[in-house]
Formats: C-alpha cells, sequence, structure tokens
C-alpha cells in the first residue's frame, strides 16, 4: 500500500509506484470524490476525449437523413 503524507500548504506527493500504475505524468489532472461513507477515490484524468475520436464506426446498411428522424418528434 501506497503512502503520502499531506503538508501545512495541503499538498502531497503521489508515490512514484502509482504514478506508474496509471501512467501520470507531470501535468496529469487528478480528480478527487468523497463517497457518502467517507472513503476518497482519486482518480488519474490520463486520458482526453480527443483519444475516442475514430472508436465507433458508422453502422452498415440504410442511412437515416435527419428529416426522417425529426418525423419521430
Amino acid at each position: 500500500m501506497a503512502e503520502s503524507t499531506i503538508t501545512a500548504k495541503g499538498q502531497t506527493t503521489v508515490p512514484a509506484e502509482v504514478r506508474e500504475l496509471v501512467h501520470a505524468a507531470p501535468g496529469t489532472r487528478l480528480v478527487w470524490t468523497v463517497t457518502p461513507d467517507g472513503t476518497i477515490v482519486v482518480r488519474a484524468k490520463t486520458k482526453s476525449i480527443l483519444d475516442l475520436a475514430g472508436v465507433l464506426k458508422a453502422p452498415k446498411g440504410k442511412h437515416v437523413t435527419v428529416e426522417q428522424m425529426n418525423a419521430w418528434r
């Protein structure tokens, strides 16, 4: 288990082994979440929404126009 200490300025160092596991580099943003039971979850934002570009492929088959979609309103 990795451990760190909070300084008087409220700062802490993420242990090297944790940084390596989440591929965190200088400038990586951390997201802190406190659950109702007091558990703290810290996630490294190592991916960008731009990394998802091209993941989804257009379905093959019949294409629908915007006008055809609007008919369902």
